[in-house]
């Protein structure tokens, strides 16, 4: 981190208290592979130690100041120019000066609002961040991790059934029933489907979990679909009446 090879250049470090303790979630980055960050809640403190490690003994390092930033924020695949922060957070760890030596610097987010989960889509992701930084006359010297983050949600108080007919006039007539509408990610979804009327030949019928990712508002929204599981729940033709 030195500017064409002169001067001193850096190591960064950013120390989340209890690491070694806190839970940790399994998240797919932007290239595709998973990658684990540790887990924080709407509402939990965020704190930990920047050490700053001189890579060059005997040199100093000037600087204008040195920042951390708690950064939440939705990015668009196809709009990578345009992120929308949602939180923005900022500590001051270092007025302008000379270092001279290694130095270590505490910091302290208090009950930050986290509104929403971390994501990552088809198109969109959502993430947060702590991102340090050294800034100079010429360059800026950063370091970026990433964290993520879950809200803890209560059950709904109203989650009706859901009951839907479809098919082809005087051909099929089939009606689904779901025992609830709203699901926990762990949840089992339980249903019956009923075959009113059978008059076309049938070879077997499956069920599909489809996740549906919608980005942007109105004209400008885009939907995106994925097959996340599909089952075989019948092989061979039905008759009236089986469900």
């Amino acid at each position: 981190m030195s500017f064409l090879g002169f001067g001193q250049s850096t190591d960064i470090f950013i120390d989340l208290e209890d690491s070694d303790k806190r839970k940790q979630i399994e998240v797919r980055n932007e290239e595709g592979r998973k990658e684990k960050l540790l887990l924080y809640y709407d509402g939990e403190t965020v704190k930990g130690k920047v050490k700053v490690n001189l890579k060059n003994p005997g040199k100093k390092l000037e600087h204008h100041g040195i920042k951390i930033e708690l950064v939440g924020q939705i990015e668009l695949f196809y709009d990578r120019g345009n992120h929308h922060e949602f939180t923005s957070l900022v500590k001051e760890l270092a007025r302008a000066g000379v270092m001279t030596e290694n130095s270590t610097f505490d910091f302290e987010f208090l009950n930050v609002e986290k509104p929403y989960e971390t994501y990552t889509g088809t198109n969109v992701r959502l993430r947060y961040f702590l991102k340090v930084t050294i800034s100079r006359r010429l360059s800026d010297m950063t370091k970026e991790i990433e964290v993520g983050v879950h809200t803890l949600a209560s059950y709904p108080e109203i989650n009706t059934s859901i009951k839907m007919e479809v098919g082809i006039e005087d051909c099929l007539h089939i009606e689904f029933e779901y025992n609830k509408s709203k699901y926990h990610l762990k949840d089992v979804i339980v249903g019956k489907i009923y075959f009113l009327l059978v008059r076309i030949k049938i070879k077997h019928m499956e069920v599909a979990i489809i996740k549906r990712e919608t980005t942007g508002t109105g004209p400008n929204s885009y939907n995106e679909s994925e097959t996340i599981a599909k089952y075989e729940i019948m092989d061979g033709a039905p008759v009236r009446g089986n469900y």
